[in-house]
């Protein structure tokens, strides 16, 4: 793939002298040479979106929601192609990059209908003797400047729930994608530009950087920025959250999702849940199943139908449509997963499938008995490995579920409504699922996390909540005077 290497910057897109191979994480081939910008550009594009914050702001809400909807029309019409390119830049399975392509298209038509529901609230001010005579109502205001940094597993989703609703919101805003697999976000930022200056907004309105972390230091520290909007890991957040203060952050920063089976569960469909939740990407996704957690009356007949169930994830190709599990995003990123498997396993787990490489893939995996304070238990793997303990009740099985610094989404299998009640008491999570796998995630709703997992909501209405500001508005409408 060959493109111009050029930024997008203010109204323009600049040439740039420096450039990065991207690789195809299967076969290590190179797909394309792309851009990489510096902190000087950042420092730009900080400015240049600083001096259309009125303008943004002042688009009438048919003129964003027509920009958003066209920008829906554009990736609709070049869908299979974008679902190629991100097999190429990410390694994910074909079908994975399909879903992410459909979802990005929902989040930008959700955002879009969002439009139409900004809105406020009249208040009572006369509540209290002082405010007799008075009317209240309070409306909501583009925060500003956005940054948004996103990752590398889902590159297209990420930036669309990020830029979608900070368009919608009237913010401009600027985009940090992520160095392993910048091509698409680089294709949306293509197509919204392209939609914003096609209904008379300032094509600046989305810019784009690249580099690396003076590109990010740059974005995030400027007082100016009204929101950064970050997705990765729990580190980079809080590095960023305490160089950004006081400008409000939202942080999106992974977890070690658990998935528990309950006595009286199906075991049918947990088994088939893990199966599906938890290899789905290649693993590298913050919801995938991660710990599974049985009580223990269940768990010898559950693992009898989840071992040979592994046999259904085809590891190869991820250009195949049969493909389930690919090469993870580097050499480095197989290496680290493989040294935690081995690392618990040394610490006392059971390796009960998988733990070896089929080509540049990591097999499917499967740990039993990881203890605590192990790595492929206690953090966020990101690859395709599932540790699955057993517990004597419910009881142990929320402690143990909620004893992680994490708490993104997780899940619960049952078939009692009484238990599933309880679950939603009793977990420490932003989001539970009965049922279903815990990577089950609805774009149009909120989604976040609780502890390490992060601060804020993402989904168009809750994101647009973030990078909006409440206006309280009091009117006497004839002043009065005291005598």
């Amino acid at each position: 793939m060959k493109f111009p290497l050029e930024l997008a910057i203010g109204n323009k897109w600049v040439p740039v002298k420096e450039s990065a191979d991207i690789t195809f994480p299967y076969d290590g081939s190179v797909i394309a040479k792309t851009p990489v910008g510096n902190a000087r550009l950042a420092k730009e594009a900080v400015e240049q979106a600083v001096s259309i914050r009125a303008e943004m702001a002042a688009m009438p809400s048919h003129a964003r929601r027509k920009a958003l909807m066209d920008t829906y029309d554009d990736i609709a019409a070049r869908a299979d192609e974008i679902e190629q390119i991100l097999v190429l830049e990410t390694g994910k399975p074909l079908v994975d990059c399909k879903v992410e392509v459909a979802r990005t298209l929902l989040t930008l038509q959700t955002a879009a209908e969002e439009i139409s529901k900004l809105h406020g609230e009249t208040v009572p001010l006369d509540v209290s003797p002082a405010g007799e005579g008075m009317f209240g109502f309070w409306v909501r205001k583009p925060i500003g400047v956005v940054v948004a940094i996103t990752g590398f597993n889902y590159p297209l989703l990420l930036a669309v729930h990020k830029l979608a609703p900070a368009i919608a919101a009237g913010c401009p805003v600027i985009i940090k994608p992520p160095p392993q697999a910048p091509i698409t976000t680089i294709m949306l930022v293509t197509l919204l530009r392209d939609a914003l200056s096609g209904v008379g907004g300032p094509e600046g309105g989305v810019q784009l950087v690249t580099g690396g972390p003076d590109v990010g230091e740059a974005l995030t520290t400027d007082p100016r920025i009204g929101c950064v909007s970050f997705t990765g890991s729990a580190e980079v957040g809080h590095q960023i959250a305490r160089a950004a203060a006081p400008t409000k952050v939202v942080l999106e920063l992974g977890s070690n999702a658990a998935l528990i089976v309950a006595a009286d569960a199906d075991l049918d469909a947990a088994a088939d849940a893990v199966i599906r939740g938890g290899y789905y990407a290649n693993g590298q996704a913050c919801i995938s199943v991660q710990r599974v957690i049985v009580v223990e009356s269940v768990k010898d007949a559950f693992m009898a139908k989840l071992l040979p169930a592994l046999d259904r994830v085809a590891v190869g190709d991820p250009r195949l449509p049969e493909t389930r599990v690919a090469a993870l995003i580097d050499s480095g990123s197989t290496g680290r997963v493989r040294s935690w498997v081995y690392s618990a396993v040394s610490a006392g787990a059971t390796l009960a499938a998988g733990g070896g490489i089929s080509g540049t893939a990591l097999e499917p995996t499967v740990l039993l008995d990881v203890p605590d304070g192990a790595d492929a238990w206690d953090e966020e793997i990101f690859g395709p490995v599932v540790a699955v303990r057993g517990v004597p009740d419910l009881d142990a099985a929320y402690d143990t579920l909620n004893n992680s610094r994490y708490g993104l989404h997780c899940s619960i299998f049952t078939s009692s409504l009484a238990t599933a009640y309880d679950a939603v008491d009793r977990i420490e999570a932003g989001g539970i699922v009965i049922n279903e796998v815990p990577g089950f995630r609805s774009d149009i709703a909120p989604y976040g996390g609780v502890k390490d997992s992060g601060i804020g909501r993402e989904g168009p209405r809750f994101a647009m909540e973030e990078m909006t500001v409440t206006r309280m508005v009091a009117i006497r409408p004839s002043p009065s005077r005291e005598a």
